[in-house]
């Protein structure tokens, strides 16, 4: 049995779109926002959690936890908690290159433990503030790290991306996928 340990419907869509088989079982943690710790680490701390909550209850099965955050000069966005957040977000980000981090926590049954972390490097337009509220009033901004989705009309705040586009998205699902192979 797989089980992905997360509520994102884009990871749910991103897992589905590989034709995996999986179950979504999601037990409340609470998750880590330390600045002082790397990406890769913090992000790794939290999809571990995840993972290792549910894990707890299905031994047998192959439990999938994964966290994604936006990092710029360091800091790590989470999901903005209102629209003065969000704004805040998508100022510092505009007209700037910055990293989104996806760690992945892979619990096997009999203990067994694979672990990996994806940066992609994203670039924003330079943005107005009208801009921003236009990009606002069409996504929906409250459930996503750094208050943006490449994938929802990206295009009019993203100038560019480097890396995997799915780890943008929330889980760079090719790299998971040869994890569960091996």
């Amino acid at each position: 049995m797989l089980i992905l340990a997360s509520q994102s419907p884009r990871r749910r869509e991103l897992m589905a779109r590989e034709g995996l088989e999986f179950q979504v079982i999601v037990r409340d943690t609470e998750e880590l926002h330390d600045a002082t710790m790397a990406p890769e680490a913090l992000c790794a701390a939290n999809a571990a959690e995840k993972a290792a909550a549910v894990a707890a209850e299905y031994p047998q099965a192959t439990v999938i936890g994964a966290d994604t955050l936006v990092f710029i000069d360091g800091t790590p966005l989470g999901k903005p908690a209102d629209e003065a957040e969000a704004l805040a977000m998508l100022s510092k980000l505009q007209g700037r290159t910055h990293c989104v981090c996806t760690a992945v926590a892979v619990f096997m049954p009999g203990g067994e433990r694979r672990d990996f972390a994806v940066k992609s490097y994203v670039t924003f337009r330079p943005l107005t503030r009208e801009q921003m509220l236009h990009y606002m009033s069409l996504v929906h901004v409250y459930d996503k790290a750094g208050a943006y989705a490449v994938q929802e009309h990206g295009e009019l705040i993203i100038e560019k991306v480097e890396g995997d586009l799915d780890n943008v998205i929330g889980l760079p699902v090719r790299t998971l996928v040869q994890v569960l192979a091996r």
